[in-house]
């Protein structure tokens, strides 16, 4: 069980460790920051003092060097647009990104479990085939699509929401719909799934057999028995909160962290970009991490059996 455990916690710093320098090295390779936050009308002098006082003239491995030491110090780099620090720049924008994600989240799961388990046992029904069909299509439409339809009908035809901005409640119905739908669409097929494959199995048709009430061997086996791979794709849906909301906060205009990871990509503001997919890979890896240790709790068998191996 140890041996499961620290495995998984070294690959998930060896994870964060390779995001971040991917992030680094493409970043400083598709375009110049000096010409976007400047402008093309600066002098070439001007563009040389800011390489030079943001250390860019430095060789890429240099830069990179002392990008990994300062992380380690707790320096994640200052905004070439505001020039404060780029985690306080971030974090400023977390509660609005977690304002739309965590209701979202709840939607999600509220929508998608009991969908997905009741058309597991409605298998072939009506309502099973209703249930897939709109959950492959809200899981194949894009946020952006399913969005800016939203904004179509009920802002701008009937004009009872807003089209995007912040505000009172009414602002928030939108994109948390948008995020929402999607995601439990997904987890409506994976729970299906999932479901299905714990009703086939023996000791379920074993203890139908004996007798046990239907609901009662649904509940006791199949219901727990499915929510072990389940706690995979919720873990992925918890990860994912900040980096699920970048489209989604652009389309309603909407101040959270996935707008100023795009703002940011725009005006080449490197420390805050590369700020956002460290805390996005963090969160990735963490709500994997965790997601590892609950099913060595409840199912031992897995690290015992593929300490090395995955789910």
């Amino acid at each position: 069980m140890f041996r499961y455990f620290a495995i998984r916690i070294l690959r998930a710093f060896l994870t964060v460790a390779l995001v971040v320098t991917f992030a680094f090295i493409v970043l400083r390779l598709s375009g110049d920051p000096a010409r976007s936050i400047m402008g093309d009308d600066a002098s070439p002098e001007a563009m040389t003092a800011f390489r030079q006082g943001w250390g860019l003239d430095q060789p890429l491995w240099m830069q990179y060097l002392k990008y990994f030491a300062a992380i380690f110090e707790g320096d994640l780099g200052r905004s070439m647009r505001s020039g404060g620090p780029a985690l306080d720049v971030v974090l400023s924008r977390i509660p609005a990104t977690l304002i739309l994600t965590l209701p979202a989240l709840v939607l999600k799961l509220a929508i998608g479990i009991p969908a997905g388990v009741y058309a597991a046992l409605h298998r072939d029904s009506a309502i099973d085939r209703a249930v897939m069909v709109t959950a492959v299509a809200g899981y194949t439409v894009p946020n952006f699509v399913l969005g800016l339809v939203l904004v179509q009908l009920l802002a701008i035809w009937v004009a009872w929401l807003p089209t995007g901005g912040t505000g009172g409640l009414q602002h928030l119905i939108l994109p948390i719909i948008t995020l929402g739908v999607g995601g439990a669409a997904v987890l409506a097929r994976f729970v299906r799934s999932a479901m299905l494959e714990v009703l086939g199995q023996p000791y379920v048709r074993t203890a139908s057999a004996k007798g046990i009430p239907w609901a009662a061997v649904v509940r006791g086996h199949a219901l727990p028995n499915a929510a072990i791979p389940t706690v995979t794709i919720v873990g992925f849906m918890v990860g994912n909160l900040i980096a699920g909301s970048v489209v989604v906060e652009s389309v309603f205009s909407w101040p959270g962290v996935g707008n100023l990871l795009v703002v940011s990509v725009a005006a080449r503001d490197l420390a805050v970009v590369q700020c956002i997919l460290l805390l996005v890979a963090v969160a990735m890896v963490l709500s994997n991490l965790v997601v590892d240790f609950l099913y060595g709790f409840l199912d031992p068998r897995l690290a015992n059996a593929n300490p090395a191996g995955g789910h």
